[in-house]
């Protein structure tokens, strides 16, 4: 992959994967049976796993100056050893406040060692050259529902749910922290480069003059508002999608069926921009992403249930699509000067979108059926507006 070696992509694609797996995709599989043996209501360890995300959006700043001062391998080597004590704390919790506290220790460790952490830490090293490397990585953790939530059903099925949060702490301290230490050092000189702006329709290949500060400081504000967007919906699909299927017509079974689509599309939306879109600028495929969940609604809601495995795939393209953006769109807008802290700064709403995704998605949903669509589609729709809006404000215009 140009300006990252495959060795690189690899070995932080595959933490990655563990990351998500034993964190992001665990409540799913793990929620029900904690709360038997806990006492609480499951809704309770969905409550804490939201806290979790709020601390996650409060961390992500600081983890992102660190990479940009420290670079990456130190920072993750430390949020392996975080997802281990979190993990291993909640199977260990015998009380609600025990339980929330470990999820306390996740969210910090989900803040420094997620995605946002692993595209500073590349951009650290290679700078603009790092855009192939972040969707690299990205194909590779989108697979990370496929093995997580197998493996943690299987754990919780052989052994208990306390024993599958300790063996996914296990698997931290025995793979996490050896991947994460393999990342390269820091180079003599810090890659830094000045934002590239070029026309969406062409391919970005020299730096040109950076923006003014009013620029910088309305683009910002567009990009936190489009991140936090995309992400209330990508969760908010992710957590009711099956439900919303159903109130839209489909069987069951049906929307098992076509929430099963959800993955392999986001897989192919990434393949699909590291092949032809990683030649356009990256404001132009987010662009395009960004409508692709508003068409999949619009073609359900007229067309009914048997329209349902399109809007899977759109819906799914898309939010693959960007996952890559989140990381590529702020390079190009404003180079790889600062990108880790700036990183945590645009993404903390989206953390806190993220956290209360589940709840107001659910509360349409009750309200108004599948027209809760109509709602996600809009939301949508904004984005895209806002990711038009920052081509007027680009220096180039």
């Amino acid at each position: 992959m140009a300006g990252a070696p495959v060795r690189v992509v690899g070995t932080l694609g595959a933490a990655q994967t563990l990351a998500w797996a034993s964190s992001y995709y665990l409540p799913a599989m793990l929620a029900a049976p904690m709360a038997d043996d806990l006492g609480v209501p499951t809704p309770t360890v969905y409550a804490a796993f939201s806290g979790a995300m709020v601390v996650s959006a409060l961390v992500g700043p600081w983890a992102g100056l660190a990479i940009d001062r420290h670079g990456g391998r130190i920072v993750l080597v430390g949020t392996s050893l975080m997802f281990a004590l979190g993990l291993a704390m909640l199977g260990a919790a015998q009380s609600l406040w025990a339980m929330v506290a470990a999820w306390l220790i996740l969210g910090l460790a989900m803040g420094a060692g997620l995605y946002e952490a692993a595209f500073s830490s590349l951009v650290r090293l290679y700078g603009h050259h790092a855009r192939g490397a972040i969707t690299g990585i990205t194909l590779i953790a989108g697979f990370a529902s496929t093995v997580g939530w197998p493996l943690s059903a299987w754990m919780e099925t052989r052994f208990g749910w306390r024993e599958a949060c300790l063996g996914w702490a296990g698997l931290h301290l025995l793979i996490g922290v050896p991947l994460n230490a393999w990342l390269p050092k820091l180079p003599t000189s810090p890659n830094v480069e000045k934002p590239v702006v070029a026309a969406p329709t062409e391919a970005v290949s020299s730096p040109t003059a950076a923006p003014s500060p009013q620029h910088q400081k309305f683009a910002t504000a567009l990009l936190a508002f489009v991140f936090a967007a995309t992400w209330f919906i990508s969760t908010a699909m992710a957590t009711h999608l099956p439900r919303m299927l159903e109130a839209a017509g489909a069987t069951l079974a049906a929307a098992v069926a076509v929430g099963a689509l959800i993955g392999p599309a986001q897989v192919a939306g990434r393949v699909l921009e590291f092949g032809f879109l990683r030649h356009v600028h990256p404001l132009l495929s987010a662009r395009l992403a960004a409508m692709a969940h508003p068409a999949g609604a619009a073609v359900l809601l007229m067309a009914g249930p048997a329209m349902a495995p399109v809007f899977a795939v759109l819906h799914g393209a898309g939010n693959g699509i960007l996952t890559i953006a989140k990381g590529t769109l702020p390079l190009a807008l404003f180079g790889s000067d600062g990108y880790g802290a700036r990183q945590g700064w645009l993404m903390m709403p989206a953390r806190i979108a993220q956290a209360a995704a589940p709840l107001l998605f659910g509360l349409a949903l009750d309200a108004w059926g599948a027209n809760a669509l109509w709602l996600s589609g809009a939301i949508g729709l904004a984005a895209c507006g806002a990711l038009l809006l920052l081509r007027a404000q680009s220096p180039a215009q």
